[in-house]
């Protein structure tokens, strides 16, 4: 049986989460930073029953849409985490713990004088890499090109990942952004990067 949300509280925000406890076993993770109200999490989780799906972002209102729709759908394998990307990543998930990050539309903040608000920075690559399994992804997708050009040389700067073949999603997949970029007639950049070993 479900809980009552599946917006999940941690006993405190300080330690890394235990997955085993947080999701009743031992399947692997994937995490979706930014999830929105969860089109592409539900998606995965609904066609991966044998992995569990964190959807994290700071918005509670789209948290909420999110928890709703996993609550219909009886997705057990799904938890939503209300806060900070850069800070889930850096402090609270396990080292070597996931399998795949996603990172989809994330804030370009375009403007130079915000550029110090982008998630894409050498730490939080550095914070990627240690959370993720050896061989563990992460994909990235956006419409704005100079952010996708800045991820990219950031992603590949330390040889921390190399780069492969972007993964492919059906329709049914995109997120609530993507269809809005795509309606406007803007192109879609993607990108995915494997954890190397160092």
């Amino acid at each position: 049986m479900l809980a009552a949300s599946l917006i999940y509280k941690p006993p405190n925000w300080i330690d890394p989460f235990d997955w085993p406890a947080v999701f009743g076993n031992q399947h692997p993770i994937e995490i979706e930073l930014g999830c929105g109200k969860g089109a592409f999490l539900l998606w995965a989780a609904q066609t991966h029953p044998d992995r569990n799906f964190v959807g994290v972002d700071r918005q509670l209102a789209r948290l909420n849409k999110a928890d709703k729709k996993a609550q219909r759908l009886c997705l057990d394998n799904v938890r939503l985490v209300r806060i900070e990307a850069s800070y889930f990543i850096g402090k609270l998930v396990p080292e070597r713990s996931v399998d795949v990050v996603h990172i989809y539309f994330p804030d370009p903040w375009p403007k130079r004088r915000h550029l110090k608000h982008r998630l894409f920075k050498t730490e939080f690559v550095t914070d990627l890499h240690k959370t993720l399994r050896n061989g563990g992804a992460v994909n990235v997708a956006t419409d704005d090109p100079d952010y996708f050009a800045h991820i990219e040389t950031v992603m590949l700067q330390g040889a921390q990942f190399t780069k492969a073949a972007p993964e492919h999603l059906p329709e049914e997949a995109t997120t609530e952004f993507e269809r809005i970029f795509r309606a406007g007639g803007k192109p879609i950049y993607r990108s995915r990067y494997l954890r190397q070993d160092q």
